[in-house]
Formats: C-alpha cells, sequence, structure tokens
C-alpha cells in the first residue's frame, strides 16, 4: 500500500511538471520577474535629470525568441502608477524588438520610426501585426504580477517607436525588452541602461554610426539622413544628449 501511495505521488508530481515547464518555456536566459523589476526600479530612480522626459513611473516586459512573454513589471508601487496603456505598449515593444532584429544585426524599435513612416519602404508596418487579444486581457489585479495573463503567451503587436531592445547572450538574441511609460526617447534610455545592467546587450552590428541599436535623431521634417531615423522627444527633460552618449556611457557589443 505504501508503495501504491508513493507511486501515485511521483506521478502526480511529474504530470504536473510539463504545465510549469511550458508556462516558463524559454525563458532561462532572460532575468525572472524579481531581477528585472529591481533594475526597473534602480534606473527609474535616477530620475528625469539623468534619464531625460517627465520622470515618470514605467512599464517593463521581456520576451523570449519565440515571441512569448516571459516578464511583465512595473517601477511604482501599485499598477496604477503608470499609465495603464502602457503595460500592453511594453510588450509590444519587446516584441518588435525581438522580431525585427537577429543573431546578427540588431534593429531597436527607435530604429523602423523612419521606414515605417508613409511613403516610406515599411509603410504600415505598425498595423501588420496587432496585439493577441487572448494574452492581452484578464484580471487587472494580476497585471504586472508573475500571475499576469501575458506570462507564457505570444504577444504580438508592433511599435515603431523607441522602447524596445533585442537582447543577446553568449553569441546569439535570446529576446527583446520593452519599456513604456513615459516619452518614447526616455523609455530607449531606460530600456538601453537595463540591458546593460543585466549585461544582455552584446549587439553585434546595428544601424547607428557607432554600429550598434542605439537611438538615430535625425528624423526632421519628415526624412532621416540615415534611413533609421526617429525624431527629437517634446516634454520634460530634453533627452537628445543623453541619447548621443549611451554608447559611450554604457557600450554595446561583444568585445566590450
Amino acid at each position: 500500500m505504501i508503495k501504491l501511495f508513493s507511486s501515485l505521488w511521483i506521478l502526480s508530481i511529474v504530470s504536473v511538471l510539463p504545465c510549469g515547464a511550458q508556462r516558463n518555456a524559454g525563458c532561462s536566459a532572460l532575468p525572472d520577474a524579481a531581477r528585472l523589476r529591481a533594475v526597473l526600479q534602480s534606473v527609474v530612480k535616477e530620475g528625469a535629470s539623468k534619464n531625460g522626459g517627465l520622470g515618470n513611473q514605467e512599464w517593463a516586459a521581456t520576451v523570449n525568441r519565440d515571441g512569448l512573454v516571459c516578464a511583465i513589471v512595473f517601477s511604482g508601487n501599485t499598477r496604477g502608477d503608470q499609465w495603464p496603456g502602457s503595460r500592453v505598449i511594453a510588450a509590444s515593444k519587446a516584441n518588435t524588438a525581438n522580431a525585427l532584429s537577429g543573431s546578427n544585426y540588431a534593429l531597436s524599435t527607435a530604429n523602423v520610426y523612419a521606414a515605417s513612416q508613409p511613403g516610406q519602404s515599411l509603410y504600415s508596418l505598425a498595423t501588420s501585426a496587432p496585439p493577441n487579444a487572448q494574452a492581452v486581457f484578464g484580471d487587472p489585479a494580476s497585471f504586472g504580477t508573475t500571475n499576469d495573463p501575458m506570462i507564457g503567451k505570444a504577444i504580438g503587436g508592433v511599435i515603431v517607436f523607441g522602447g524596445g531592445l533585442p537582447l543577446y547572450s553568449g553569441g546569439k538574441i535570446v529576446g527583446g525588452l520593452g519599456l513604456s511609460g513615459d516619452t518614447s526617447c526616455t523609455d530607449h534610455i531606460i530600456a538601453w541602461k537595463i540591458r546593460h545592467q543585466l549585461r544582455l546587450d552584446a549587439v553585434p552590428m546595428g544601424p547607428s554610426p557607432d554600429h550598434n541599436d542605439n537611438m538615430i535623431l535625425d528624423f526632421k521634417n519628415g526624412v532621416s539622413a540615415s534611413g533609421f531615423g526617429h525624431p527629437s522627444c517634446k516634454g520634460g527633460n530634453t533627452s537628445d544628449w543623453i541619447v548621443n552618449n549611451l554608447s559611450k556611457q554604457f557600450p554595446t557589443g561583444p568585445g566590450k
């Protein structure tokens, strides 16, 4: 009888393992929610003087290489301390950066702004893959927690302004990071600093003058000289100087 109960107990444990494994499948190369939130909070606390923008609280999300959400967190004390709409935007930014980058070339969401404008080569990109409604909605009390309905699901969505970065480790792309809650330039700056702290910024190559995926602020009067440009952001503290010096202060690349 004891052997029978032991066998049944072992069988019951084994039977639930695939569910738990499936929920977090492919996320081993990415930070867990606790680590992501701790780093997010540390960067947000630097404030508008160092991050530019409005000094708002932020949402942060990661997706794995398959586009499944691994973590979604917020920097404030409660989910209401950030713009509610930024929850899905952050996840969609992570999805976009991962979806449009490869192991040999990185594109941030800021890098596709110019090409996605009317008359340009990627026009309508922003409407090409709307967010997965089945992953977005659920109990609001779970938003930003390990029980958020996005976790383990493909969020989809394409965002073509700053705040999304691909993540690199071991010579390959392992997913994407998305930030939302302030100006898009500040979202990009905070995402850049978070990626650097997490040591997931071994970017192989990119379109910026520093050969990475930094925001290129050359979109003026509807034209980008590089073809990968993004406009300067208005609102709060000016962020142009911070953006232009990210590569120097927080260098990327396998050889750093």
